[in-house]
Parts: C-alpha cells; structure tokens; sequence
C-alpha cells in the first residue's frame, strides 16, 4: 500500500474524529439556546453533556465486544453511521427527554470508532511510526475544537442549535462515504478477532494501569477545561465576547500535544507518557498563578491541553501493545476512561468552586488528579521491571488497499 494511499486513509478516519470532536463539545457553547428552546434550566440541559458522555462509557466496551468479528472497515462504516443518525435525531428531537435520548445514542459510537480505528491506523504503517499514524485520525478531534466549534457555535448561535446538529450528522455522513472509498480492508487470511481472546487481554494488570493512568490523567484536563468558561471571566478578568478565541488557543494545545506525543511516543512510549503526566502537573500548579493575568492566562491556556494531550497517543501505543492480538476492546476502553475522566473532573471541579474555594480551585484539583496518574505510571514501570516498550504479542494485521 502506497504513502499516498496510507495518508489518504488516515485523513478519512480523522475527518470521523472531527466529527465526533465536534458533536461532543459543541453542545458547551449552545446550552443557553437549547435550555431556552426546549424551555429547561441550564443545569438540565447541562446533562445532555452528560448524557453524551455515558453513551460513550456504555458503548465503547459494548459495541466493540458485539462487532468485534466483523471486518473492522465494516465496523467503521457501522460507528460512523450510527453517530450521524444519532444527531439527526438531535436535530429533530420535539423535546428534551428525546434530544437526552438521542445525545445518549450519539455517544455510543465514540470509543468504540476511535478504539477500532486506532487499530486500523497502526496495521497501516511499521510498528515505529504506529504512534504517529494514530495522532492523525486524533488530529481530527482536537482540529475539532480550533474549527469545528467555534464555527458550529456561532452558527447555532445566529441561526438554530438544530442546524448545528444536522451539520454535524452531515460531516458523519462524509466521515462514511470517506472511510467506505479509500480505508483499506484487511490482508485475505487474517485472523478474526474472538471476543474471547478480547476479554483474556483484561487479565493484563497492566491494561488496568494504563486504564487508570487516562482515567486521572485525563480527569485532570477535565476539571479546568470544564470551567475554563469562568475561570477566564472571573479571574482573569477577560469579557465573555474573548472565550470562543480562547477555546480556540485550548484546541491549538490539544493539536500540538497530541502530535508532539506521538513523536515522543515512537521514540520512547516510557518518556511520553512521563513527560505528559509531569507536565501536566506542572502546568495545572502554574495556572493557579497564571490565571489572575490575560496573558499569562492565555500563554497556559494553549500549554495546559498540549501537556495534558502528550500522553495520550503513547497509552493508546502502549494498550494496543499489551493487548498483543486481541486490540479492539481494549483499544475502545482508553476512550471510556477518558469519559470518566471528564465525569470525574468536572465533578471535583465543582466540588472545589461549590466549597468558595473560586473559579481557580479546579487548576489544584487538575493537579492532584494528574498526581494519582503519575504514581500509576511508576507502579506500572515498576510492576513491569522495564521501560514500557512493549512489543506487541501478536502482530496487528496489516491492511490492503481497497478494490
């Protein structure tokens, strides 16, 4: 398979990451519009958040585990499809119980999509630029957040959070005409993943370290970005008018993070997923200073996610890795853990600003949970007895190009 069409597959796979990128965090900047739409409070229409998270966390293991036997390219046009339908539904939902409904049902592609197509990206390239393949089809949802939504915000701002939505399910559907014409199928012979041999890869203690390392990791980014909103109007004193071009530096970092990691990953995943974590929490000790001035805040607003993000292409590396060739699920379960992490965030977040503790509190609370995730990372190496360059126990199967 040529570089041309190997770059041509992973672009399709991240114009499905922008997508779902875009769903998910799009509905953070419409929630006045549809509280008032679909006459509910904010703080209801706050769950349509986390409506959408659970579906992730229900239907990254589930989905995976009932289409772990199908051809992954099938299962990638099956994910997409079900995402686009999902917020068509959203766009036409009379009421709040179905547009909760339908959120839910939108969230159930997301891990499982993001878990199977990492495993597609790594069969794709040799196993030292396996980390960097999967940063591509990432890119597409942390772009998601300099481009797609910002300007779906601003359009459901000026017209309808419904056309939003619609738009949404349009890039799904683009996402599946992509994937079905230039995604390869797998080699003739290869060998069909068994369910069985998915679950096996879970007595592992190392998975569930990895499992653990995203969960607080991630619940770190989580509990800033949540109320970034906020904290930038009420610490660092901008005007609600400066928070879309500021959401835009926090994707700029997210970008920068997730590449630069995947280049640190191929090098070494131990000093990755190191340097990620520890960044991490320097950099949330450093907003707690930074945040009371408009230009340091935003200089630590774009170097927040890029740390937070460094570490995530090297445990996905690294989950494949340990799973040998039994992938798929335990690839789907990084994305459920960083959905708890989102959970698990913004609810200590709250907890801290709930105790008048300020709109900067959540940056110390971002800390103590990448702290947690540090101390996981040296027990994982530890327990290992090695750095954590983990050769697969099986080869993923490479792809083909499509007829």
């Amino acid at each position: 398979m040529g570089l041309t069409s190997v770059r041509k597959a992973l672009l399709a796979l991240a114009v499905g990451g922008f997508g779902i990128g875009t769903g998910e965090f799009v509905i953070m900047g419409l929630l006045p519009n549809v509280a008032r739409d679909l006459s509910v409070s904010i703080p209801q229409a706050g769950h349509l958040i986390s409506g959408y998270a659970v579906g992730v966390v229900v239907g990254a293991p589930t989905l995976t585990a009932l289409l772990v036997r199908l051809p992954r390219k099938t299962v990638l046009i099956a994910l997409m499809s079900a995402f686009a339908l999902g917020n068509l539904a959203s766009a036409l939902a009379p009421n709040y119980e179905w547009l909760l409904l339908a959120r839910f049902v939108s969230g159930l592609p997301h891990g499982a999509y993001f878990g199977v197509g990492s495993v597609v990206a790594a069969g794709l390239v040799h196993e030292s630029r396996r980390s960097a393949a999967m940063s591509v089809m990432f890119t597409g949802l942390t772009v998601a957040n300099i481009v797609g939504v910002p300007l779906t915000t601003l359009l459901g701002q000026h017209t309808s959070w419904r056309l939003v939505f619609a738009a949404v399910g349009g890039i799904g559907a683009l996402a599946v005409a992509a994937i079905a014409v230039v995604v390869p199928r797998p080699v003739r012979g290869a060998q069909t993943p068994s369910l069985r041999g998915e679950v096996q890869a879970f007595r592992n203690r190392q998975i569930w370290l990895a499992l653990g390392i995203a969960t607080f990791g991630g619940g770190g980014m989580f509990a800033t970005f949540s109320y970034i909103t906020p904290m930038m109007t009420h610490v660092a004193g901008y005007a609600e008018s400066s928070v879309t071009p500021l959401l835009v530096l926090f994707g700029l970092g997210m970008t920068v993070g997730n590449l630069y990691g995947a280049r640190l990953a191929d090098r070494s995943l131990r000093t990755a997923l190191f340097a990620g974590v520890s960044a991490e929490i320097v950099v949330a000790f450093l907003f707690l200073a930074t945040a009371h001035n408009e230009i340091t805040a935003a200089i630590t607003i774009f170097l927040f996610p890029a740390a937070s993000l460094m570490m995530l292409p090297a445990l996905q590396t690294r989950i494949i890795a340990l799973a040998g060739g039994a992938p798929n699920l335990a690839a789907a379960s990084v994305h459920a853990a960083f959905n708890i992490a989102n959970s698990l965030g913004a609810w200590l977040g709250g907890v801290v600003i709930a105790a008048g503790l300020g709109y900067n509190a959540p940056n110390a609370v971002a800390a103590g949970l990448a702290g947690v995730g540090l101390i996981l990372a040296v027990i994982s190496v530890r327990l290992a007895g090695a750095p954590p360059e983990v050769a697969p126990a099986a080869p993923i199967p490479a792809e083909r190009a499509a007829a």
